[in-house]
C-alpha cells in the first residue's frame, strides 16, 4: 500500500515510524514531514491546507490511504474533501472535528447530554465577560473558542488577569473571536484518555499524562507539551467505566444525533477528582507528545487498526500492548514558548541511534546536506520504554545529556508525581 501522512511534528514522525513496520506498506509519504521522517519516508513539501494541490498529489501517486495527523486540516474539512473525491482517509469529519475546533460547541454538548464538566459561561462581549468576572470565584479559567495550538487557555488567579485574558482573546490573539468561554477552575489531576473509533465501534487506545507548563513543577507558561508518560497512574477499572459511560458514549451519541459518524482518534482530556472524571477538552487526533509516548507501547499492527477503522471493522480487532512504561521528554529551543532562534545546528544528532527501547522523534527540525537544524520551539522528542518510569526517565535524560545541545532545554521532572513521590 501507498500511505501518506499529513503533518510535520513529533506526532507525525511517531505515526510514520509505527506505520513503517507494517508489511503492507510499499511506499510512505510524509507531507510535509521533517528531518526525522526523511529516514523512513519521502517528504513532500506541500501545504496541507491547500486541499486541491493535496488531492492532485494523492491521485498522481495513486495513494491508497491518507492519515491526518494535526487538527487544523481536520477542522477545515480535509476528510470530507478527500472522501468526496474517492480517497480513503483516516480522521473525523469537519462537523465531528468541531469537538476540538470550538470549545463552546463541546460545552453545549456537555450541557445537553449531561456530561460532567466544569461550570461555564459563554460571552459575546468584553463587557458581559467583565461583569461575570467581578463576582466569580477565583482562580477561574478563560478560553479562546477556536484552535490555539494548545495555548488559548488562561488560568487566572484574580479578576484583573482574567480581564486581560478576555481582552487578548477578543483582540484577536488566536484569530477572530466572537465569543469567549469562562469556566470554573477544577481541582484534581489531569489525565489524557484515548479512543479509537470506526463510526460504529470504539475501543480504548491507552492513557497518558501530559506536562503542559514550561517550568519544572508544572509552573510557568503554557506550551504545546513538554513531555508525557504512559500509562497514566490514575486509571483503574472503576474510573475507566465512568469515563466510557459518562463521557465517551454520550459524546458519540451527540455526534450520531447530528447525523455524523466519528472515525479516527478521540483525545479525551480529563480532570480526575475523588476518582470521578470531568471533561476538560476534546482533541480530534492523537496528542503531541502523548502520541510519541503511547505508540512505542503498541504491540498490534498500527496500520491494520487504522484500516479496520476506515472499513468499519474495528470490532474484529484486539488491541495488544506491551507490558511496559513509557516516557517522552521534549527538547526545546532556548526561549520557547516565547521568542527563540531558528535554523540553529544540532551537532552530533546522527550519532544517537534508535533501538527497540529508545526513540528520537523529530518535531521542529530540518536537514540541510548532512546537518540537522532546529527550526521550531519543540525540536526533538526523546522516548524510552522500560519496566518502570524511573528507568525510562533516566534513560531519556542520559540520551539528551549525551547530545549536549547548548541551544536547548528540557524538563528533568517529567512524571514527577509518580516517580518522585
Amino acid at each position: 500500500m501507498k500511505i501518506a501522512i499529513l503533518g510535520n511534528g513529533g506526532r507525525e514522525h511517531a505515526i510514520a515510524h509505527q506505520i513503517s513496520k507494517s508489511v503492507k506498506v510499499s511506499k510512505l509519504y510524509c507531507i510535509p514531514g521533517n528531518a526525522g521522517t526523511m529516514t523512513i519516508a519521502e517528504n513532500i513539501y506541500l501545504d496541507i491546507l491547500n486541499f486541491e494541490k493535496l488531492l492532485d498529489f494523492v491521485k498522481k501517486k495513486k495513494i491508497d490511504l491518507v492519515i491526518v495527523g494535526p487538527e487544523k486540516p481536520l477542522v477545515e474539512g480535509v476528510v470530507n474533501f478527500l472522501e468526496d473525491n474517492g480517497i480513503k482517509v483516516f480522521g473525523p469529519s469537519k462537523i465531528s472535528s468541531q469537538l476540538e475546533g470550538s470549545k463552546i460547541f463541546t460545552k453545549k454538548i456537555c450541557e445537553k447530554y449531561n456530561i460532567p464538566t466544569a461550570k461555564f459561561g459563554i460571552f459575546d462581549s468584553s463587557e458581559s465577560a467583565y461583569k461575570y468576572l467581578e463576582d466569580a470565584n477565583k482562580p477561574i479559567v478563560v478560553k479562546a473558542d477556536c484552535l490555539a495550538a494548545g495555548k488559548g487557555v488562561y488560568i487566572c488567579r484574580d479578576t484583573e488577569s482574567a480581564k486581560n485574558a478576555v481582552n487578548e482573546i477578543f483582540n484577536g490573539k488566536f484569530g477572530i473571536a466572537n465569543q469567549v468561554l469562562i469556566e470554573e477552575f477544577l481541582e484534581g489531576e489531569e489525565m489524557s484518555y484515548f479512543i479509537l473509533s470506526d463510526g460504529k465501534t470504539f475501543k480504548k487506545f491507552n492513557t497518558a499524562q501530559d506536562h503542559k507548563r514550561v517550568g519544572e513543577g508544572d509552573k510557568g507558561k503554557n506550551t504545546g507539551g513538554m513531555g508525557a508518560y504512559s500509562p497514566s497512574g490514575l486509571i483503574n477499572e472503576d474510573l475507566d467505566s465512568k469515563i466510557i459511560n459518562n463521557i465517551v458514549k454520550p459524546t458519540f451519541k451527540a455526534i450520531k444525533d447530528m447525523g455524523e459518524t466519528y472515525k479516527g482518534f478521540l483525545y479525551v482530556g480529563l480532570m480526575i477528582k475523588d476518582n470521578k472524571p470531568y471533561l476538560v477538552e476534546y482533541n480530534v487526533r492523537m496528542g503531541d507528545p502523548e502520541c510519541q509516548t503511547i505508540l512505542p507501547l503498541l504491540h498490534s499492527d498500527f496500520l491494520e487498526l487504522i484500516l479496520s477503522c476506515c472499513e468499519e471493522k474495528l470490532e474484529n480487532q484486539i488491541i495488544e500492548w506491551k507490558n511496559k512504561k513509557s516516557i517522552c521528554i521534549v527538547l526545546c529551543s532556548n526561549g520557547y514558548p516565547e521568542n527563540y532562534r531558528k535554523n540553529i545546528e544540532i551537532p552530533n544528532l546522527n550519532t544517537i541511534a534508535n533501538d527497540d527501547k529508545s526513540f528520537i522523534y523529530h518535531a521542529g527540525t530540518s536537514l540541510v546536506g548532512r546537518k540537522f537544524y532546529a527550526i521550531g520551539g519543540r525540536v526533538l522528542n526523546f522516548v524510552s520504554i522500560s519496566e518502570n518510569l524511573k528507568n525510562s526517565r533516566d534513560n531519556v535524560i542520559n540520551k539528551i545529556d549525551s547530545l549536549n545541545w547548548k541551544n536547548g532545554f528540557y524538563r528533568k521532572d517529567i512524571g514527577y508525581k509518580i516517580i518522585d513521590k
